[in-house]
């Protein structure tokens, strides 16, 4: 049908639902029980949100209901694929899922100074909480390390040759 025959307040746009953040195909949903309870409580969140909606608002209702019901689909879809793995129950003496890493470049003569990161799952990461995903190529290239190793990782699209100085769980 032509654009002219059609009122343009009948035409609604298809609502954008964010994705969540990205788990590659054929990984496990590995999370932390914090993270786990994070997601949980999204999930309450979001309820809460989709209970309060006004119901007189008409269209922006409907567009607003169905962006957070497809919020709660995907998170639902998360929350049901999740595996909990407990730091503490991980090899103590290596890099793991759940392992605090402090590290420092090895190349870097000028500076040395040591940097840490937490292992989570990809619902969890936050680079402001030095927190990555297990999934991330930093995280995959000290995964399986012991203290004092090495193992070069691409940074910045370059080689760069990191040593772990601790591993810390729980």
């Amino acid at each position: 049908m032509s654009r002219g025959f059609v009122k343009e307040d009948d035409q609604e746009e298809a609502p954008f639902v964010p994705q969540r953040a990205v788990l590659p195909h054929g990984e496990i949903n590995y999370v932390t029980p914090i993270g786990y309870d994070k997601l949980k409580e999204e999930r309450e969140k979001l309820e809460k949100e989709i209970s309060e909606l006004d119901l007189e608002e008409g269209k922006e209702r409907r567009h607003a209901l169905a962006v957070l019901n497809g919020k709660l689909n995907l998170l639902q879809d998360r929350i049901a694929s999740a595996r909990i793995l407990k730091p503490e129950e991980q090899p103590q003496g290596e890099v793991r899922f759940g392992a605090l890493v402090v590290f420092k470049m090895v190349d870097n003569k000028q500076n040395s100074e040591t940097k840490k990161f937490q292992i989570v799952g990809v619902d969890e990461a936050n680079i402001k909480e030095n927190k990555i995903a297990f999934v991330a190529p930093l995280a995959k290239g000290l995964t399986g390390k012991k203290k004092h190793e090495t193992a070069e990782v691409v940074m910045a699209g370059k080689p760069t040759l990191l040593e772990i100085i601790d591993i810390i769980y729980g």
